[in-house]
């Protein structure tokens, strides 16, 4: 019998709409360093990354960039402050949950790779109720590396116990396509996330600009494992 196929989703922009509150939580510590806020749709384009560059990216928009010591503290208070507001308007792409659910069906193995801190990626997928989709979570510290190195992706396929072969991988930005060029697995990048760079440039084999579409974006680019999916 052949290896099932391995599904790996981004989170942030991919699988969730979590700019809300990762907006709001950089705007609370910036304030608290004397920054204006930062327009939620500009924050769109800074996400990606893990928070310490979020906060980073942050400071550069709104005036000096900030020291090595002042992000250092902007970044535990970004998580400490965040942890507590992680869902509080975070709400799933439209169809996200309905392919999961026919993924799970087919037979799919599914991971998340993000570059989020572990713990704060958990706390997400709770709140979301998508926990029991995902047996393995590789975040931006559970390894030495994180997107765009390929080995956060290969990694996450090994303790799926699957075949990178067989692999997919589904992200929004440059870290999660570059990371799949490099691992050399299939990837589908959605129109609609969050990304620095236009994402028809960013170099994955099928964009879409909705989650109706990707069941036929996975048969394209894995007819067999897909058959009647």
């Amino acid at each position: 019998m052949s290896a099932r196929p391995v599904l790996l989703f981004d989170l942030d922009g991919t699988l969730a709409d979590t700019a809300p509150d990762l907006c709001h939580t950089m705007n609370v510590i910036l304030a608290r360093h004397g920054r204006e806020e930062v327009p939620e749709a500009r924050v769109r384009h800074l996400v990606g990354g893990g928070a310490r560059l979020l906060m980073e990216r942050g400071f550069k928009e709104t005036g000096e960039p900030a020291g090595e010591a002042q992000l250092d503290q902007a970044f535990q208070d970004f998580i400490a402050y965040y942890s507590e507001h992680i869902a509080d308007h975070t709400v799933l792409w439209p169809g996200v949950l309905a392919q999961l659910e026919r993924l799970a069906e087919h037979g799919a193995a599914m991971a998340v790779c993000t570059n989020k801190i572990e713990s704060l990626a958990h706390q997400v997928l709770d709140a979301l109720s998508l926990t029991h989709f995902f047996p393995v979570v590789i975040g931006g510290d559970t390894l030495p590396v994180k997107k765009p190195h390929p080995d956060h992706l290969l990694e996450a396929v090994r303790r799926l116990g699957g075949d990178a072969g067989r692999a997919i991988m589904v992200g929004d930005s440059a870290p999660d396509i570059d990371a799949a060029l490099a691992a050399g697995i299939p990837s589908i990048a959605l129109s609609f996330g969050y990304t620095r760079v236009p994402v028809g440039e960013l170099g994955a084999d099928i964009v879409i600009d909705h989650y109706d579409a990707f069941p036929d974006a996975l048969r394209r680019l894995a007819p067999e494992a897909f058959a009647g999916f």
